[in-house]
């Protein structure tokens, strides 16, 4: 299968197939009876030495994407068509139809182009070019917009409308939970939590239907998941975040009964993919076929995000996201358009609209670009604490970066942590949250659940060793290689640019999240913010005997 050069088997630590374990079966087609040996010479090649002696130098087996998952653990056949659809040139065939329908003044062919960029997609390119964010933004923004494309926006600003809504999902889910015993209520001196004030933003919230039950029975521990415990996703305990979707692939294929577990609330690339094809073809006068969407990423697995069937909408004909490139995807670009110093690119101000920057109210200039505080896969277990604390418990001032008013602890590795909040002076916790990142803490993880022995709310998972920021497609350093550079320190690195790159914001700080919950959704928990900023999730039959015994 066709897929973009980038991608290499040694960018696959996103994927959740072992590559150390990849077999590829090859069939030989034998064009005798005879039979033959095979030689290896010193450059690793293998030759077919025949009965006389004479040798046939061998193909070398590779292994597409297509094969690296044939057995169902990432990715299907089908699913694999989809994702090879998403790579630069799909972009570039795009541009070039754009061309040529203003050349043949035939507008029924021409499609707004608009490309979203991740802030660690950012923060990689600032660490590889020794410049700052917010240079990389306006870079990237004239580096697009000399192809042909009309907006870029920036992930940051559809994240916070995620947060927001992750911390409103657990905030309900937790409710709910008490209310039907799966949790107790934590005793803060006979004061139950406090009764939710629905935050700070003065939104109409309209009666809607029920949130919908998905009722999955979680299994015996070392049982093939027989039925032992029905969980309910509006009360199930522990909430999982759901940004990550190798994570998510992992929990479809091959821990089902985990997904009542799992937050309903959209990426920030799909409530982007939502914003992007929905209201902003709105303001424009365009339908969402009329618009091509693409975001970059720092990761792989987010071309299959984009690809589910739950992002695709049949009335158009046409998915949120149209095509996914990721960091070392774009860099490609550069090359391939003559253009390899990033240094060199001039700079265009950021797009109004879905952008998070300071602009200079005389000038118009950009100032500063605006995120959110936490860590670099998106802050979600420090928003959703601060929002929890506030909601459930009236508990102000929290920060978790700095463990004012939380105990963060490091638990086994530095991809496993806790933080717990707990009633001052008692020792009683109100809340405990915990961020597995890798494979190997997420199997732990899922034990936990699945033998209802995990003690905590809610989990930040992530699929790759130290989050996103780490991502298979994110750029390595000069020379393409951790040589001169180790791999740790090139993380901290960018972790460093992701963190200083932007001035912290609160998600319900964002003026525009009102105007966009009132003008577009009808207000908090409508049916249309159902439909815009949740999706579910669907257990996939799959062929590995034990999926629990692979080895990371």
């Amino acid at each position: 299968m066709a897929f973009s050069g980038a991608l290499t088997l040694s960018d696959l630590n996103d994927f959740i197939s072992p590559s150390q374990a990849c077999i590829k079966p090859v069939e030989v087609a034998k064009t005798s009876d005879t039979q033959g040996s095979i030689k290896v010479d010193n450059s690793g090649s293998y030759y077919e030495v025949s009965q006389d002696g004479s040798e046939t130098k061998l193909e070398t087996a590779t292994i597409s994407l297509n094969d690296c998952l044939a057995c169902s653990g990432c990715i299907t056949s089908a699913e694999s068509v989809l994702v090879n659809l998403q790579s630069q040139e799909e972009l570039y065939s795009i541009l070039k139809q754009n061309q040529i329908a203003i050349e043949s003044n035939d507008p029924s062919t021409h499609r707004t182009v608009v490309v979203s960029i991740s802030p660690q997609t950012r923060a990689s390119f600032a660490a590889k070019y020794n410049q700052t964010p917010l240079q990389v933004a306006r870079k990237l923004t004239w580096f697009f917009k000399n192809l042909g494309v009309h907006y870029v926006f920036d992930t940051s600003f559809s994240r916070d409308l995620s947060l927001l809504e992750t911390g409103r999902e657990f905030v309900a889910r937790y409710k709910k939970a008490v209310e039907k015993g799966v949790i107790k209520v934590p005793d803060m001196n006979g004061t139950a939590p406090a009764k939710s004030t629905g935050g700070d933003m003065d939104v109409d919230v309209q009666t809607t239907k029920a949130p919908r039950k998905r009722i999955i029975r979680r299994g015996a521990a070392g049982a093939e998941d027989e039925p032992a415990v029905a969980v309910e996703t509006e009360s199930a305990m522990p909430m999982l975040a759901s940004a990550c979707p190798g994570w998510i692939c992992y929990a479809e294929k091959t821990h089902g009964y985990m997904l009542p577990y799992v937050s309903e609330t959209k990426s920030p690339q799909q409530i982007m993919g939502s914003m992007v094809k929905n209201h902003f073809g709105s303001q424009l006068g365009l339908t969402p076929d009329q618009i091509y969407h693409v975001c970059v990423m720092p990761c792989y697995d987010k071309k299959l995000e984009a690809s589910r069937s739950d992002f695709y909408s049949d009335i158009y004909k046409t998915r949120d996201v149209d095509c996914v490139i990721t960091s070392t995807e774009v860099e490609k670009m550069f090359a391939e358009q003559g253009q390899t110093d990033m240094n060199m690119f001039g700079e265009l101000n950021l797009d109004l609209g879905y952008n998070s920057v300071i602009k200079d109210p005389t000038t118009g200039a950009d100032k500063a670009l605006l995120g959110t505080s936490g860590n670099a896969s998106g802050g979600f277990l420090e928003y959703v604490m601060q929002y929890a604390a506030k909601e459930l418990f009236g508990v102000n001032g929290i920060d978790v970066d700095k463990a004012v008013g939380v105990e963060v602890r490091t638990v086994r590795n530095a991809d496993f942590r806790e933080v717990i909040l707990e009633v001052p002076g008692s020792g009683e916790v109100l809340l405990k949250f915990a961020a597995a990142y890798g494979f190997r803490n997420i199997q732990n993880l899922v034990r936990k659940v699945k033998t209802g022995k995990s003690p905590y709310h809610f989990v930040e998972v992530m699929a790759c060793p130290s989050g996103c920021i780490n991502g298979g497609g994110q750029l390595k350093p000069v020379g393409d290689n951790y040589a001169t550079v180790p791999l740790k320190d090139w993380i901290a690195q960018v972790d460093q640019q992701y963190r200083n790159g932007a001035l912290a914001r609160k998600p319900e700080e964002n003026p525009v999240l009102e105007q966009l919950y009132v003008e577009w959704l009808g207000g908090v928990d409508t049916p249309k913010a159902r439909q815009q900023l949740r999706t579910g999730y669907h257990a996939v039959e799959q062929n590995l005997v034990n999926p629990l015994a692979v080895k990371w």
